[in-house]
């Protein structure tokens, strides 16, 4: 079967022996053309044209009121925590399975993670097993939510849409809501995904994307913030401009800030990239259904796809295999092969920084560390 696997994605990239790679940045539109025009402008820094035009059409896709461009979105995601009220000796809710820039965020705010697994289906942080979680350890003292265990405060919570698929993030807000624990939504994957019709990342008091290279829509590297919220949008701006009192000459500061402003000379690349957002979903899109096809009736190679109610833009197909001893076989074969593939993330707590940290029962985690594994999903041209 591996073997005709190798040959059905050779021929559905066209590319009869070069190595695949798992997902390659396309640049078919006006990248080069807004790019030399940043260079002509000598706005190439945090300020000019791009950045302005990038976040009117974040807002336009996603459908927030605001968008604040930054350099990445771990930058995105750390200065989301931080306005959402995140402090030092805290703890976030988040999940396990998932990029390590999600924890490592978390801790730039000197807070803690605490881990509660993921639904198998949409490999997300799960809603029931949270409130499950939560009416073990949690309480509420006057208004705020606390750990019983640890005694610490519970000030976020940070679900991610893996791999851009949309996960249960209604059911998610509604049980945070009863603890009065904000969420921050980390959408890094899923631009252009939607659940019941609302753009990820905008569920939650914040979201946050990422422009990295290997992502849908590139900017060489970039971030964003999206929220409804004007006073959290204006506040995320003036922070991520070093917290610099608006003035045409004096250098005064009013806060500790960052240097997290996306430059212009990236914001141009995103531009010209986020004009091809529709026709880079739909060719994603045909590309799982094509791999859905090739796999049906293959018991041992089940293809990871969107649950009811949610349209995923299929950032990174996945597929399930039976156990590790057949996801490790399938990786060496795949790779001998010049056909890239890649294993899910070791779950984070299983990394030496954050294995102290509190947790749930993280069953459906360890399964899917063991069985998932991520196949070619380059726009097709």
């Amino acid at each position: 079967m591996i073997g005709e696997l190798i040959k059905f994605i050779r021929k559905t990239f066209g590319v009869e022996s070069d190595f695949i790679l798992l997902h390659e940045p396309r640049f078919i539109g006006n990248e080069r053309e807004y790019v030399l025009d940043a260079i002509d402008s000598t706005f190439v820094s945090s300020v000019g044209k791009y950045v302005d035009k990038f976040e009117e059409m974040m807002c336009q896709i996603t459908g927030a009121n605001y968008a604040v461009a930054t350099v990445n979105g771990t930058n995105a995601l750390h200065l989301s925590l931080l306005l959402a009220g995140v402090e030092p000796g805290d703890e976030v809710l988040t999940q396990p399975l998932t990029f390590i820039a999600t924890a490592n965020a978390i801790n730039y705010c000197q807070a803690t993670s605490h881990f509660v697994d993921v639904d198998k289906e949409t490999m997300g942080l799960s809603p029931s097993l949270l409130k499950n979680h939560l009416e073990q350890v949690a309480e509420l003292r006057e208004g705020k939510c606390y750990n019983k265990q640890t005694n610490k405060r519970i000030a976020a919570c940070v679900p991610m849409h893996t791999f851009g698929l949309p996960m249960y993030i209604d059911e998610l807000v509604a049980i945070c809501n009863q603890y009065n624990i904000p969420i921050v939504e980390d959408a890094a994957e899923s631009l252009g995904s939607y659940y019941k019709g609302k753009h990820t990342g905008t569920f939650g008091l914040l979201g946050t994307f990422s422009f990295n290279g290997n992502k849908t829509v590139t900017s060489g590297g970039g971030g964003a913030i999206v929220t409804n919220d004007v006073a959290l949008a204006k506040r995320a701006k003036h922070l991520s401009t070093q917290a610099k009192i608006p003035h045409k000459w004096e250098y005064k500061h009013d806060a500790i800030g960052y240097n997290y402003r996306m430059p212009n000379l990236n914001a141009a690349l995103a531009c010209a990239q986020l004009e091809q957002l529709d026709f880079y979903i739909k060719n994603k899109r045909e590309l799982n259904d094509n791999y859905a096809q090739f796999l049906v009736g293959n018991g041992d190679v089940k293809l990871v796809q969107e649950v009811k109610n949610a349209k995923s833009n299929y950032w990174l197909n996945a597929v399930i295999l039976k156990d590790k001893s057949e996801r490790d076989n399938f990786l060496e074969e795949l790779n001998s092969k010049g056909v890239m593939t890649r294993p899910i993330w070791a779950l984070m707590n299983h990394l030496e920084m954050f294995k102290d940290c509190p947790k749930s029962d993280l069953s459906n985690s360890e399964w899917l560390e063991d069985r998932v594994v991520n196949i070619p999903s380059s726009v097709r041209i």
